[in-house]
């Protein structure tokens, strides 16, 4: 039996052979097309390029696209497990033309496949093509031969595809596989049609026109190609089944759960059986493409579909969590094939036993709480809003949940009274958040995320990706469109913009639309923690709700904030094992220039310290291990020993990165982030810290830089030293030397100058009234005045002077560039008569100042005006007591 792996490498190798690129299957979610929550068809990926909108190095293209169809307009979920062919996540295969062949190698090119590569019966195919299409109705009978009777032609839209209201469009041609008489049914456009006999395998679309508004449709100038056929469909077809979940990947998933079960599938589990073994698949695949459970958007979907499987495993008795232990199955059948899926491994089954442990306990608490509320609602009740709605917000039960429980039972939910409870819910929080003081425009933006929902954030896969513009605000003020000039926020359904929170920056990049229209996005905040405010001043325009734009993050701005941030992270860690677990996060900042890092610690760090936290951290970046992220609850997070950072606010859920190890193998850094991050730790380059400083009682700051700011910093030191080198005319390794000389000779001269300048100013005319020893009042007294004598001379001069009179006041006052010093000594005998502080604020009252201070016996002031020099020592002999 041909296996499904087999037959999609037979099917790229078919077209590759005939000239087309083999491409890579896109992510689940669309980085092209914000009105799609998942990619959901094979051409999804080339869709700009179909419009021209990008040009690709190729005109030829094979792929094997993933695809998930559960949310919005294409939603198979609910059938899933009941049919044979719907599926949450399939794959389809395609072959695309872009403005190369046409119709007619198209047609060969699938026929060739089908009879001669893979060997079907042609008998057992027939054909569609649109009514008016009588060019493919021809190829048909010419290329495979069909008889007339074969190629049906159908008069609907069914056979006839296109993107949108406007844009390429143009006729298909659908191939299907009679499965036998024995399956009701009959061929496409007959009354039973809708029978199972005759399956839809491939469809190929031939893109021939443009339609350029409802009554305007042009032929395109190069017509194009586009295929599509699910692997799971022909996989049937191929392995001789009806029934896709007959096929070996899916009986394969379904051989796990019955092994981790122990129980057969019988006809009553064989519903269940099949939701788990599909929901595993979209599941795993939505996590390896960076989509994680939550309560909005995509999110929301993963979550519904997640616990869609993990009821029915409850149906099935499962007694603990049961999807994560599937996931090894999973990898053995397709793994190979997406290497994604290995490389998310852990993730997907960390995230897939987390969502159901904690869905199990909701699950039982839920239903007992349902039971007792129905208890006594009558066959064919419905059960209260409210109730509901309790259910929901205090128990964590989910609507659709109570909905299906209660659906089984015959009963209903009164929906309108859940959705009054909701929405007074919402009008109590907006009222609480208006009477917290927070900002004042908090009004406006509970009215777009009322309208809206949360913007939801892909930045951690990508950085770049289309959205949808869902409001402008411009003064406060939603607005309808803005213009050049305009200074104004963008809020869009979707953004690869991290918005400033848990200290690290918000992103700058470049917003654009239409024909060349581009701005620049100076700045992302968030409101009300769900809404991301792209900060805009419009040079292009207009700019309209609802236009599409391509948002582009500064992709060098982000690597430095992933480094700056990550290095936090170690250095918390290496500061925690250096100077003791008293140390914890008290603020930080992540930036594109720097790194702020503040940490409870009660005194500076020395030198030594320092240099080892660089090091420590350096030596994890050099280990260059892979940064592991996990979704977890708080709670859970915290037991498993990760850092939760006082005063940040945490949700149901948290990222929680694991960085580096240490000596003896233990994970270096688990600290709870929802922030953005290096895949390795290598990524940062390098850590140097650039300074070390108090913020307040018990708080000090360190500053650093990482990367390329790391490198830029120690270049410009560097620089510096080999300046100062040259400057000195020594090596660098020198200069520690040669400076500590410098340093030394310098000061030695300029003692040697202070004693020449003392000497030369005491060796000079005295200046000044009784600059000669007079006796005053019975006290011997002697003032001078010194031109141009250092102030720190004054001291010493002092006592010299006080011991030459044995018993008397000296006054000396040295005057530099017109400003005067002043120093009075009193002898230790005359001090009960006399202070020398009250009469060294006489002199630098008379020099144009006021106060001084010292001692009885010593005591110095100044004064601006060294003019009244001689003023001054009159003042002081005037001031000696009688």
């Amino acid at each position: 039996m041909i296996s499904s792996n087999d037959i999609r490498r037979s099917f790229l190798d078919h077209f590759a052979k005939a000239g087309h690129t083999v491409v890579p299957s896109a992510p689940l979610v669309p980085q092209n097309d914000p009105t799609l929550m998942f990619t959901n068809a094979g051409m999804v990926p080339f869709k700009n390029v179909f419009t021209g909108l990008e040009s690709r190095p190729y005109s030829q293209a094979a792929s094997s696209q993933k695809c998930v169809r559960a949310g919005g307009k294409h939603n198979d979920l609910d059938n899933v497990g009941y049919t044979a062919r719907h599926h949450t996540f399939f794959e389809m295969l395609g072959n695309f033309s872009f403005g190369d062949y046409f119709k007619e190698q198209a047609i060969t090119l699938a026929w060739d496949l089908l009879t001669r590569e893979w060997g079907l019966d042609k008998n057992r195919l027939c054909v569609t093509v649109y009514q008016t299409d009588d060019e493919a109705a021809s190829l048909w009978k010419r290329i495979a031969g069909l008889p007339e009777d074969k190629i049906i032609r159908i008069d609907t839209n069914d056979n006839f595809w296109s993107m949108g209201d406007t844009g390429p469009c143009g006729p298909c041609s659908e191939i299907f596989w009679d499965h036998g008489d024995h399956i009701f049914g009959g061929p496409p456009g007959s009354p039973d049609q809708d029978g199972d006999r005759f399956v839809e395998i491939w469809n190929l679309v031939f893109m021939q026109y443009e339609q350029v508004d409802r009554d305007t449709r042009l032929n395109l100038p190069r017509p194009s190609i586009d295929t599509g056929m699910g692997l799971e469909r022909i996989a049937a077809v191929l392995q001789g089944v009806h029934d896709n979940y007959d096929t070996d990947t899916f009986k394969t998933l379904i051989a796990a759960s019955e092994d981790k079960l122990g129980l057969g599938v019988t006809a009553e589990a064989r519903a269940s059986h099949r939701v788990i073994a599909d929901h595993l698949r979209s599941s795993g695949f939505l996590v390896a493409d960076g989509v994680l459970p939550a309560n909005e958007g995509r999110g929301y979907v993963l979550r519904r579909i997640m616990r869609r499987a993990m009821r029915h495993a409850h149906l099935l008795g499962a007694k603990e969590p049961l999807m994560h232990q599937l996931v090894p199955a999973l990898m053995a059948t397709m793994g190979q094939a997406f290497p994604e899926l290995g490389r998310a491994q852990a993730l997907i089954e960390e995230t897939l036993k987390l969502e159901e442990t904690r869905f199990r306990q909701t699950l039982e608490r839920g239903l007992g709480l349902l039971d007792e509320a129905t208890a006594k609602l009558p066959a064919g009740g419905t059960l209260s809003g409210d109730v509901a709605f309790k259910l929901y917000d205090t128990y964590g039960f989910p609507y659709d949940l109570t909905e299906d429980a209660l659906r089984a039972r015959g009963l209903g939910v009164d929906r309108a009274g859940f959705d009054a409870a909701m929405a007074e819910q919402k009008r109590a929080a907006r009222a609480a958040w208006s009477g917290s003081g927070e900002a004042k425009d908090a009004a406006v933006w509970f009215d777009i995320a009322d309208a809206t929902g949360a913007t939801e954030f892909t930045g951690y896969t990508s950085l770049t990706g289309e959205a949808k513009v869902v409001a402008l605000v411009k003064d406060g003020v939603t607005v309808a469109s803005a213009d050049a000039g305009d200074k104004l926020v963008v809020i869009t359904n979707q953004t690869p913009f991290y918005a400033e929170s848990g200290g690290q920056a918000g992103d700058g990049g470049s917003i654009s639309w239409g024909e060349g229209l581009t701005s620049r996005v100076t700045d992302t905040r968030k409101a009300l923690g769900k809404l991301h405010l792209h900060d805009v001043t419009l040079t292009a325009g207009p700019l309209a709700v609802g236009d599409v734009v391509k948002l582009d993050v500064d992709a060098p701005q982000r690597g430095a904030h992933r480094r700056a941030h990550s290095a936090t992270h170690l250095l918390h860690a290496a500061l925690r094992r250096r100077l003791g677990t008293h140390v914890t996060q008290k603020g930080s900042y992540v930036g594109q220039d720097y790194l702020r890092f503040d940490f409870s610690h009660q005194k500076a760090m020395t030198p030594a310290e320092l240099a080892q936290v660089e090091a420590d951290v350096n030596a994890q970046i050099l280990g260059n291990r892979a940064v592991s992220t996990k979704l977890m609850t708080p709670d859970a997070a915290i037991e498993a020993g990760a850092m939760a950072l006082f005063g940040e606010k945490y949700g149901e859920e948290v990222r929680v990165l694991s960085m580096g190890a240490d000596d003896g193998g233990d994970t270096y850094s688990v600290e709870l982030c929802g922030g953005t991050h290096v895949v390795a730790l290598g990524d940062i380059g390098l850590l140097k810290i650039t300074s070390e400083s108090a913020v307040a009682s018990g708080v000090r700051r360190i500053e650093g830089k990482t990367g390329i700011a790391a490198r830029e910093w120690l270049n410009e030191r560097e620089a510096l030293l080999l300046e100062t080198a040259g400057a000195i005319k020594a090596c660098p390794e020198e200069v520690p030397a040669r400076v500590a000389a410098l340093i030394d000779n310098a000061k030695r001269l300029e003692r040697e100058l202070a004693e020449a300048k003392k000497a030369l100013a005491l060796a000079g005319p005295a200046s000044g009234s009784g600059a000669a020893v007079e006796t005053v009042n019975g006290i011997a007294f002697q003032g001078r005045v010194l031109e141009g004598l250092d102030p720190k001379s004054l001291r010493g001069l002092i006592d010299e002077t006080k011991h030459s009179l044995g018993s008397g006041v000296a006054v000396l006052i040295a005057v530099n560039d017109g400003r005067a010093s002043v120093s009075v000594g009193v002898t230790d005998d005359l001090t009960a008569r006399v202070s020398a502080v009250d009469l060294v604020r006489v002199a630098a009252a008379a020099l144009g100042g006021q106060g001084g201070g010292g001692r009885p016996d010593m005591a110095q002031a100044g004064g601006p005006d060294g003019s009244k020099a001689a003023e001054a020592i009159a003042a002081v002999k005037a001031a000696l007591p009688a």
